[in-house]
């Protein structure tokens, strides 16, 4: 048995004797006790939560482990940048909530890398190199995770931009027969099922609980962060205030949607004209 095998027994054997002392501390009562605050919430959960759709589940060492990841995050830092795309994701979390999760999964790669390299050596295919197999797992979920954050937003400013027209052109229908702006968004938001309708449902109900009209439009205006969508908001609002007609304003909106959309088309048939070339050569042959 050589040197590089010894470690990777060890490895795995370590690794299984850790497993059974988390198991075994776990469901020791110190650990898996509710805190203090999970045993007195059924009692206040008219305040602590009204729903009452939280469990009652044990601390254990996953909250431990969770507050260790919180801390983490939280050091880390993430930046404006971070918090616009997840704005345009959709995504009910913030800049730390979302780096503890990319931290999950870099040590999720970890392990997997461990796992991996202990394989490779037990098999014997290991090397040298098989010790940075691990952080090179480690590093590859944690890019990963950021490119599905990235892609996620950018799928979404697409729907929201091809939605805008078609969104725009309906609530001028609206309006001109006669309907008010914020019975025409109802009516957008229950004919349509795309992204932007969600968006405007989501507005017609927080007018409907407390806040203007204007406000709940310009809360989805930022949270989408679409410049378009920005705009054609920013053209209602001023509208709203100053009493111009909404269906004219919101028709030119539209006309102004759809020329930025082929605009965006153009540009990208400009490139990939080679691209664009490869049916029609197939098609040719």
């Amino acid at each position: 048995m050589s040197a590089l095998t010894a470690v990777a027994c060890a490895v795995l054997l370590g690794a299984v004797f850790a497993s059974g002392l988390l198991l075994m501390a776990q469901r020791m009562p110190r650990w898996a006790a509710p805190s203090l605050s999970r045993r007195i919430a059924p009692y206040l959960r008219d305040i602590a939560d009204p729903v009452g759709l939280t469990p009652l589940r044990p601390t254990g060492i996953g909250g431990g482990w969770r507050v260790v990841r919180d801390r983490l995050a939280s050091g880390w830092g993430g930046g404006p940048a971070l918090a616009r795309r997840l704005r345009q994701a959709g995504l009910d979390t913030d800049v730390v909530a979302f780096r503890a999760t990319q931290l999950g999964w870099a040590v999720g790669g970890l392990g997997l890398g461990g796992a991996l390299a202990v394989a490779a050596v037990l098999g014997g295919r290991g090397g040298p190199l098989t010790v940075l197999l691990p952080p090179l797992v480690a590093a590859a979920a944690f890019v990963v995770c950021e490119q599905r954050l990235t892609l996620r937003a950018r799928r979404r400013v697409a729907r929201i931009d091809e939605e805008l027209p078609t969104v725009l052109e309906f609530l001028a229908l609206c309006l001109a027969a006669g309907e008010g702006l914020r019975d025409a968004l109802r009516r957008v938001g229950e004919v349509g099922s795309g992204t932007l309708t969600a968006e405007l449902r989501g507005a017609v109900l927080a007018s409907g609980t407390g806040s203007s009209l204007a406000d709940a439009l310009a809360e989805v205006a930022r949270n989408a962060d679409v410049p378009a969508l920005s705009r054609a908001v920013e053209h209602l609002v001023a509208a709203m205030d100053r009493g111009a007609p909404l269906a004219h304003v919101l028709q030119e909106q539209a006309v102004d949607a759809r020329e930025d959309a082929k605009r965006t088309l153009l540009e990208a048939a400009g490139r990939k004209e080679i691209l664009m070339l490869v049916p029609a050569r197939q098609a040719c042959v």
